[in-house]
């Protein structure tokens, strides 16, 4: 992902800076999601693995990127709170 616009990116709603998703923590959530249970803010089942997603830096939401576009609709988002398994900050 371009630098320049990873800079700009930000959590829509908290306005908090987001930063590329770690692999320890994509393996985690892709773990999750093949486990069924992960929920998007908006409550939907998350069925599709991420190849890339983005994290806010306070580790509270990941947004995925889509074929190198970030999705960065609020309902979209993946709470971490509900993964029992995601690797604590480095």
């Amino acid at each position: 992902m371009d630098k320049r616009l990873l800079d700009i990116l930000c959590d829509p709603v908290s306005k908090t800076p987001v930063r590329l998703l770690g692999k320890p923590e994509l393996d985690a959530l892709n773990s999750a999601i093949a486990a069924g249970t992960v929920e998007s803010v908006a409550g939907v089942t998350v069925r599709e693995r991420l190849a890339e997603g983005l994290i806010t830096v306070d580790r509270k939401v990941v947004y995925r990127i889509d074929d190198g576009i970030p999705v960065m609709l609020p309902e979209e988002g993946i709470g971490t709170l509900q993964l029992t398994d995601f690797p604590a900050a480095a």
